[in-house]
Formats: structure tokens, C-alpha cells, sequence
């Protein structure tokens, strides 16, 4: 536990720096950090098919470096994930005495699950109000995991999921979706007194924001666990001392980024 909270304290700057800073900075940490989850995913999933890797990893690094006109131009996305997936099959027709296509399936959800998700992060910053906005995906994110933790150990008696994580409990799920959302409401009501939000609810978003992202952290918990287990191993990783790889210090904002993306998108009027 002790060195848990000392990398977390010692990477929180950073955090703060990269996420305010924006621009090259943030995405630069994304590509880093997704290349990095995908890796920990592949080494999981399929360890010794590094052909089928190098392809994941350059479809990766050409979205991180053009996300924005992959995202925002129209049928740009679909194109690219069309060539992507077409790329893999053909990989696995013409090396198919070393891969399959499980592996191949294998390689795409990889790239969406360890860069694609977390990307949202990058997105969000760029988007309208995202300067402010970008730290409700942490907000939910977190405070849903400190909610949960602190209730389920005080008032926890019902199993979640004992057979995923034992420790989970009914009772802190709930704590820590009351908390994410009290928190996320509390950040609205705060930003909302310094910067001017115009055609848009900022309660409503902030409120949704807490609510939607503190569950799916926990599904993203859930899930990471999942594929662990079945894995059989303990941690993704073991880049972040007592957290483990990105993968696990992540697999929450994993979720709660794309929640708060596509909450923005709908209510804010002005687009990036």
C-alpha cells in the first residue's frame, strides 16, 4: 500500500501537466501510454506473434498522430478501421502456419481497447470546454474507486462479483457511483462560478458525466480483471510500482473517458 501511494503521488504532476498542458504534450503521453497498454495486451493475449503485433502498433501510432481528422472528418474513421481489419485478415490468410484468426481478432480489439479508449482523453481536451471538462473523466474515474473502496470496507456485506474480485462489494459500488457523481456535481458547480459555459447544461453533463462514468469504471475494473483471470496472471504490467502496468492503473479512465466524450458531444452545441 505504501508504494501505491507514493507512485501516485509522484505521477500526479505529471498528470496535471500533460492533461493541462494539452496539445503535443497530452497527445505525445497518449500514444506513449497506449503503445505501451497494447503491448501489455498483446504480451497477455498472444504473446509470441510479433508480425501481428508490428501491425497493430503502426495502425496504432498513424491514429494517435491524425485522431483528430480520423474522428472528426466524414467516413475518415470507418476507412481506417475497414483497412485496419482487412490488413490483419489478410495477415492471418498469408501466415496462417503461425497465427489465427482469434489472434487476428485479438490484434484489432487490442488496439481499441489499450489506445483507442484511452485516446478519448486527447479528444476530450480538444473539444469545446475541454480545458475544464477533461478532469471529470478522472474525477469519475477516481472518485468512484476512493468511494467505493472506503464504503464497501466500512459498510460492505454483499458480494459484487466474488469469482472476478472478491473484495467488491453491492454496497461500495453504490458508494462510489453516489460519490463520482457528488464530486463530478461539486467540480460543475465550482468551474461553473469561473468560466462562462454557453448552450450548454452544465449541471446535466457534470451529473451524467459522474453518474455514467463512475459505473463503467467499474465495469472497466470488472474487465480487466476478467481477462487477468483468464490469463492467469496478476498485473498487466509492472511499469508503476504498486500499481502495476497501464493497463491496470488505467483500465477505470479506460471507460470513463469515451462516456464523457460522447456526453459532450450530444449537449455542447459548439463543436471542437
Amino acid at each position: 500500500m505504501k508504494t501505491r501511494i507514493i507512485s501516485a503521488v509522484a505521477l500526479l504532476p505529471f498528470l496535471i501537466f500533460v492533461v493541462a498542458s494539452g496539445g503535443f504534450w497530452l497527445k505525445a503521453s497518449v500514444i506513449i501510454l497506449g503503445l505501451i497498454g497494447m503491448h501489455e495486451f498483446y504480451r497477455a493475449f498472444s504473446k509470441e506473434n510479433a508480425g501481428l503485433h508490428i501491425i497493430g502498433y503502426v495502425f496504432a501510432l498513424y491514429y494517435g498522430l491524425f485522431m483528430e481528422q480520423i474522428i472528426n472528418e466524414n467516413n475518415y474513421f470507418n476507412i481506417f478501421v475497414s483497412f485496419f481489419l482487412v490488413v490483419l485478415l489478410v495477415y492471418t490468410v498469408v501466415c496462417h502456419d503461425k497465427t489465427n484468426a482469434l489472434q487476428g481478432m485479438t490484434g484489432f480489439f487490442g488496439f481499441f481497447y489499450a489506445f483507442f479508449l484511452l485516446s478519448h482523453i486527447y479528444l476530450i481536451r480538444e473539444f469545446a470546454y475541454g480545458q475544464q471538462l477533461v478532469w471529470l473523466a478522472f474525477i469519475a474515474a477516481f472518485g468512484c474507486d476512493t468511494g467505493a473502496y472506503f464504503i464497501g470496507v466500512n459498510f460492505g456485506k454483499h458480494k459484487l462479483i466474488p469469482s472476478l474480485s472478491p473484495k467488491k462489494t453491492i454496497e461500495g459500488a453504490i458508494g462510489g457511483i453516489l460519490t463520482a457523481t457528488l464530486l463530478s456535481l461539486a467540480y460543475g458547480l465550482w468551474i461553473g462560478n469561473v468560466v462562462v459555459f454557453e448552450d450548454v447544461n452544465l449541471l446535466l453533463l457534470c451529473g451524467l458525466a459522474g453518474f455514467f462514468g463512475s459505473f463503467l469504471a467499474q465495469i472497466g475494473d470488472l474487465a480487466a480483471s476478467a481477462m487477468k483471470r483468464i490469463n492467469g496472471i496478476k498485473d498487466f504490467g509492472k511499469l508503476i510500482p504498486g500499481h502495476g502496468g497501464v493497463l491496470d492503473r488505467f483500465d477505470s479512465v479506460i471507460l470513463t473517458a469515451p462516456a464523457l466524450y460522447y456526453i459532450m458531444f450530444f449537449l455542447i452545441k459548439a463543436k471542437p
